[in-house]
């Protein structure tokens, strides 16, 4: 039987970076994967990720000032890609389909770049789609994704999760603060960030348990700032030299704007290497930057975008 012909249809999403403001590592799974508990804040920064639904053939294309020098690999391989295959799939849509992404977001930084393009194509094919899935499937599928995909999917401005990060809790949007971010022209391999937190709790004979956090934990930045942490910045700094360097002075820039009365944040972005400080929008913060950084400038999102 053919393939019915399409007829040209398109949808632009704009793909909205993310950081983590708590991140914790749970125990490892019998499938090999860890647990996590994480403060999912999006951001203003974003890509631009156009789909198209035709006969022609199937395409991916990325371009943009964020993209690397030697490219993204195979574009099979690209989360983008997967999720179009995977929503057509569980749709049974015998489209073709053509993405074209803009990269705004620094690739490979914790950001959430790839996760958030994924996200975009699943929302974008939802909206093109003749028998629409619903949003409890768009986030099924993105949770076989990648653990930061369904808070993308979702476009909450915050929200806390938990599992794979494939199970979430909305929560009320905190007021927009400025974000510098300090991202590397090099990141860290997530599996490799992984295995080295792993090997480092075996070694300090740690037990694992969740945490228990009261129900306005997440209420106001002074009580995010006060709770924010990630577990990878206790490996991920002997893995990149650039996060050796550059989180101890993002720590200290967030405990000075502290110390004046300001509730801000300074961490590493999911397990790196982009390292970043939360201030008052208003305020810019002054960093020593070494040779292969850049910073970023955006905000968070905040009830008003959200």
């Amino acid at each position: 039987m053919g393939q019915e012909s399409t007829a040209a249809r398109s949808r632009t999403q704009t793909a909205h970076a993310k950081l983590n403001l708590v991140l914790r590592i749970l125990a490892r799974e019998a499938s090999g994967y860890h647990g996590i508990e994480t403060l999912f804040q999006r951001l203003a920064l974003h890509d631009v990720v156009d789909v198209t639904v035709s006969d022609a053939p199937k395409s991916l294309t990325c371009a943009g000032p964020s993209m690397p020098a030697n490219g993204l690999g195979p574009v099979e391989q690209n989360l983008a890609w997967r999720a179009a295959e995977a929503y057509c799939a569980a749709a049974a849509w015998g489209t073709n389909w053509q993405i074209a992404i803009t990269k705004h977001i620094p690739v490979g930084g914790g950001l959430g770049g790839g996760s958030a393009d994924a996200a975009a194509v699943l929302r974008a094919l939802e909206s093109l789609c003749p028998t629409p899935l619903g949003l409890a499937r768009l986030l099924e599928i993105g949770g076989r994704l990648g653990a930061d995909v369904p808070f993308l999917v979702s476009e909450e401005a915050l929200a806390w999760g938990w599992g794979r990060g494939d199970r979430l809790l909305p929560l009320p949007a905190l007021p927009a603060m400025a974000a510098t971010l300090v991202a590397f022209s090099e990141g860290v391999n997530t599996g490799a960030a992984y295995g080295a937190f792993a090997d480092a709790r075996v070694a300090r004979g740690e037990t694992v348990s969740a945490y228990a956090y009261p129900p306005d934990a997440f209420g106001s930045w002074d009580f995010v700032a006060a709770l924010a942490t990630n577990d990878f910045e206790q490996v991920v700094p002997s893995l990149h030299a650039g996060v050796a360097l550059v989180l101890p002075a993002v720590r200290d820039v967030a405990r000075q704007l502290t110390a004046q009365g300001h509730a801000s944040v300074g961490l590493m972005s999911g397990s790196g290497a982009t390292c970043f400080v939360l201030h008052p929008v208003g305020t810019t913060v002054a960093l020593d930057l070494p040779e292969g950084a850049r910073v970023v400038t955006t905000t968070t999102m905040g009830p008003a975008t959200a």
